[in-house]
């Protein structure tokens, strides 16, 4: 009794510690900011945004950092929410800024209905010409925000609006269409699979179509004061996503936990070809973005190989008259993670390290440069690339993603038939096999190869992110496991890992899943990164080509990203099966919808390797 009075006399204190540092970041922000909440920005159809801005005391005009969210910035109340809006603006106004946050329309006190992609694209537009005009601003306006307040900013960016003179992207996906090597579709596919964060994320943030409204044309006075008491959030019923996703058909996901689905249900039919992913408010492929950009990305980010690529676009000249004034962050955190590198960095299981970075000061020196036309030296001292390299545990420098020196090196797959588990005979070599013993393995859909760490983000308990060791996942015989010799020496892989593999099958359609393993001396074995490619659209995404009994296939995996150096006495691993779940929607392998499937086939599924049929993995090798 006595030990159960002092835990809640702890939580009671953690919880009373937490608020008054809440209250002592606003008290702060009053004293040098003038607060001007519940601003109901006009867009040009009538539909009004809330808007509140903080700006330093006094009249002189200056530069704005904007983020547009559709998620919760009320002030009111507690919560992790409230006070990193209050530290976020403090530590704009400090350094001279305003600093301007909106929600999304749909969203909280904005009037309209909310998509998923963004729509309409001119709502962006619209704020930067409200704010311009306001006496108090300098006419410059950068923006700033990580995933959903990332997304919009790239297709906002290709209108070419005067007043945008830089960015700054975090954690965001690379749009609509084709953006390198990658059709992704705002993060909604990989390979043309799901990728089953959304359906635990729209689970969390939708509103529903009958949620409570505030009647249109409400006073600023009338909303500052209702916000005191309603922040207009969801509470969400407690939900085990790790059990809510395994339910079939997946249409029916949010609708089995009582979940809110007007844009589910709409989201989850939709091929990866439909003409109205192109509708909404995101990138698009053929946009060019024409602003400065300073890029953030995560080696354990759902979107890491898409981000590079997307950089990589927009330092085309041919693609961006801003091609010279791209600059990208890589940290080895997950999702939006940055600042949370400590002097013993683990993630997920895995320690690389010290990978602080000083994030904050390099942002605002980049915003000073293009908002504040400072003549600083950011330019001068900051590489065009900063990559952190995991095993090595340092930051590094480039011009270029992959670094200058990345030599494409390949290995290929090989064994007697029996690379069944990571004791079986699986091997990766240089030299390619002349006779073809393909490797087979079972992928029965009702059990599926569990997701055990990875590049998430959004799944809720589902699926943890990072590196984890693998080695009791390799123990199942429905995974191929393919090993290099212990290295001679060391190994920094640092760009895109590519992947082909040649598949036959019994069934229709099935998938092929990679991941690449960095393997310790003593066995442990952690993720890197995993593609996926469901089969039916190997030959592109504007059709599917089924599969037939007998025949063996080429499949171009997506490309995988990474910065990692395999120690002197390490081993590079990669294991192939057909699913990886639930960080991706499993394939029945009946060739139907798949989304309104409740009943699978299994899948015999097999791997070949040979000089005509050379399954095999590129690495970036650095010298």
């Amino acid at each position: 009794m006595k030990l159960k009075v002092i835990l809640l006399l702890s939580l009671i204190l953690s919880v009373a510690s937490s608020l008054k540092a809440q209250d002592d970041i606003l008290e702060k922000l009053a004293e040098i900011a003038i607060i001007d909440q519940k601003v109901m920005m006009p867009m040009r159809d009538g539909i009004r945004l809330a808007t509140d801005i903080y700006r330093p005391k006094g009249d002189q005009p200056v530069p704005i950092i904007f983020s547009r969210t559709p998620y919760n910035f009320n002030s009111w109340g507690d919560g992790k929410q409230r006070t990193y809006t209050a530290r976020r603006a403090y530590e704009a106004v400090k350094r001279g800024y305003a600093y301007v946050v909106q929600n999304e329309r749909g969203r909280y006190f904005s009037e309209g209905e909310w998509d998923i992609l963004g729509v309409p694209l001119t709502d962006g537009y619209d704020a930067f010409t409200w704010m311009k005009n306001q006496p108090w601003s300098n006419g410059k306006i950068g923006t700033l925000g990580c995933s959903s307040t990332a997304e919009w900013q790239m297709a906002v960016a290709a209108l070419d609006h005067p007043s945008h003179a830089a960015m700054v992207p975090q954690g965001f996906g690379a749009g609509v269409g084709t953006v390198g090597p990658y059709f992704e579709q705002g993060n909604w596919y990989r390979g043309g699979v799901e990728q089953m964060l959304f359906f635990a994320w729209l689970y969390s943030v939708e509103h529903d179509k009958f949620k409570p409204r505030i009647p249109a044309g409400a006073t600023q006075e009338d909303l500052i004061r209702i916000s005191r008491f309603y922040d207009l959030a969801p509470e969400n019923h407690k939900v085990d996503m790790a059990e809510a996703l395994k339910h079939l058909p997946i249409q029916d996901i949010i609708k089995n936990i009582h979940g809110k689905r007007e844009i589910f249900d709409k989201m989850v039919r939709r091929k990866p070809n439909d003409p109205a992913w192109f509708e909404g408010g995101l990138y698009h492929e053929d946009m060019d973005i024409n602003v400065p950009s300073f890029w953030f990305a995560s080696w354990y980010d759902v979107s890491i190989g898409p981000n590079l690529a997307l950089f990589n676009h927009v330092r085309n000249p041919e693609n961006s008259t801003a091609a010279d004034d791209q600059y990208l962050v890589i940290a080895p955190t997950l999702h939006c993670s940055y600042t949370r590198a400590t002097e013993n960095t683990v993630v997920g299981e895995r320690s690389v390290g010290d990978a602080r970075l000083n994030y904050e000061e390099q942002i605002y020196a980049w915003f000073d440069l293009w908002l504040k036309g400072e003549k600083n030296d950011f330019k001068e001292k900051t590489p065009r690339v900063q990559y952190y390299t995991m095993g090595l545990n340092k930051w590094q420098a480039a011009e270029s993603w992959p670094p200058e020196g990345a030599e494409m090196t390949t290995f290929y797959l090989n064994s007697g038939g029996k690379a069944n588990t990571a004791s079986g005979d699986g091997v990766l070599s240089a030299t390619a096999p002349s006779k073809d013993q393909p490797d087979a393995f079972t992928y029965d859909p009702m059990d599926p190869v569990e997701s055990y760490g990875g590049n998430v983000c959004c799944t809720g308990n589902a699926v943890k992110g990072g590196a984890f060791d693998q080695q009791a996942m390799e123990t199942r015989e429905d995974i191929l496991v393919y090993t290099t010799e212990p290295l001679e020496e060391g190994v920094e892989v640092s760009g895109f890992i590519e992947a082909t593999l040649y598949v036959s099958s019994d069934a229709k359609d099935t998938d092929f899943t990679l991941k690449l393993i960095d393997v310790y001396p003593d066995g442990r074995a952690y993720n890197l990164d995993e593609t996926i490619q469901r089969v039916r659209y190997r030959e592109g995404y504007d059709k599917e080509v089924f599969m037939e009994e007998g025949q063996v296939y080429k499949l171009d995996l997506s490309p995988l990203a990474t910065s990692n150096y395999f120690e002197k006495g390490h081993r590079i691993r990669i294991e192939v099966s057909s699913s990886n779940f639930p960080r991706f929607a499993r394939n029945l392998n009946t060739g139907g919808n798949n989304y309104d499937e409740s009943e699978g086939v299994v899948a015999h599924n097999k791997v070949h390797h040979s000089e005509k049929y050379p399954s095999k993995i590129v690495l970036p090798i650095v010298k």
